[in-house]
């Protein structure tokens, strides 16, 4: 019986089309395609004992002892988790590392119990592949960048655009030392993954924030990276009360909801209040020894008020967190970028305008439209 093959195309991401990816658990945890649900052929145990066999007797003894491990009651198991998430989800697709001989069999496994799936030719290598590409084509596609100094609610502005990418969301990382967020980071892969997928609903112009290479764990793929640098920008300006008002959400209330959201009131309230004081105690090198010390009694003087009910008080640690350590860090990146000249500078409202006619713009003639520098 011929089992059937589906070529590796992105479109299979765009659709949402839910793929059933057989490799080992930890092969998933370093990068997944997106969209894809781990039910294993072997876990990590087997398919280490197996990649010992088959270095020290080959493919077939390889396969062999695979067989004897994954029989019985835990081959019916697997093909059974297979086999319920199809029922769910008539149009699965599976693939392995290659496309070859792990999901091969589990394509017998499910005909031998009467289902027919296609497994990915070339498999979760071509794939990433293909989403690697269309990163790196993305940089030859019209690109505004969106600058500002801290909290002028940049991720906002490329959140309210449909030719936002939002590389913070990518990488579950706010893009600063206070932008950690309680879940795990993803995997530099799964970051590419990310962007990559939300490249394929964006074949024209892209709108991105001003962010640094590395933001959190993750790193902004090279080719995209370069494309970013040579864009033209713009520049958010907004009053320091906004700011704080602004890093007040981002820093404060909406990473509180996280928290509690995940851990509960009491375990919430601990873990966010160690986020924060080890935030701010990893900024040590560049605020200095005094300047530290006197933060960090206001961070815990606002956390003892907070317990009282006045969120207010943090703004007497956030205000001169914005004013002595990201305000200057951020003008001393523009000395240093003195070259690039900016399409349009003002509040938030009128860079969204200009970011979207900027857009309309780029789509109507296909390249971003010369704007006399600010």
């Amino acid at each position: 019986m011929s089992l059937p093959l589906i070529e590796p195309d992105l479109g299979l991401l765009r659709e949402g089309r839910v793929l059933i990816d057989v490799r080992a658990p930890v092969e998933f945890a370093q990068g997944a395609l997106p969209g894809a649900v781990n039910l294993p052929l072997m876990d990590d145990e087997e398919r280490h004992l197996v990649g010992i066999e088959y270095k020290r007797r080959g493919q077939d003894a390889a396969i062999a002892m695979g067989e004897r491990l994954v029989s019985g009651g835990i081959k019916a198991g697997r093909v059974a988790a297979w086999a319920r998430l199809i029922e769910s989800h008539p149009d699965a697709i599976v693939y392995c590392f290659r496309g070859g001989l792990r999901s091969q069999v589990a394509q017998q496994w499910l005909a031998d119990v009467g289902i027919s799936r296609p497994r990915i030719r070339g498999g979760w290598k071509a794939m990433r592949q293909a989403l690697c590409t269309r990163i790196d084509a993305a940089a030859e596609q019209p690109l505004l960048v969106v600058g500002g100094l801290t909290g002028c609610a940049k991720t906002s502005l490329i959140q309210a655009l449909d030719q936002g990418l939002d590389l913070e969301a990518c990488a579950r990382h706010k893009g600063s030392a206070f932008g950690r967020h309680p879940l795990p980071a993803p995997s530099q892969i799964d970051f590419e993954h990310a962007m990559g997928r939300r490249l394929l609903d964006l074949p024209g112009p892209v709108v991105v924030e001003d962010e640094s290479r590395h933001i959190g764990a993750a790193n902004v793929p090279l080719a995209f990276w370069r494309g970013m640098e040579a864009a033209p920008r713009v520049r958010v300006e907004m009053p320091l009360d906004w700011r704080l008002a602004q890093i007040h959400k981002d820093y404060i209330d909406d990473l509180w909801e996280i928290h509690r959201h995940q851990f509960g009131d009491w375990l919430g309230w601990r873990l966010m209040r160690k986020q924060l004081a080890n935030a701010l105690a990893r900024l040590r090198k560049r605020l200095g020894g005094a300047r530290l010390a006197r933060l960090q009694r206001l961070q815990a003087l606002a956390f003892r008020e907070h317990e009282r009910g006045n969120r207010q008080a943090h703004e007497a640690w956030l205000a001169p967190l914005l004013t002595e350590y990201y305000d200057p860090m951020y003008r001393y990146q523009l000395e240093k970028h003195d070259h690039q000249r900016f399409l349009h500078v003002g509040d938030w409202d009128s860079c969204l305008a200009f970011a979207r006619d900027w857009v309309a713009d780029a789509e109507r003639a296909g390249e971003p439209r010369a704007a006399t520098p600010a």
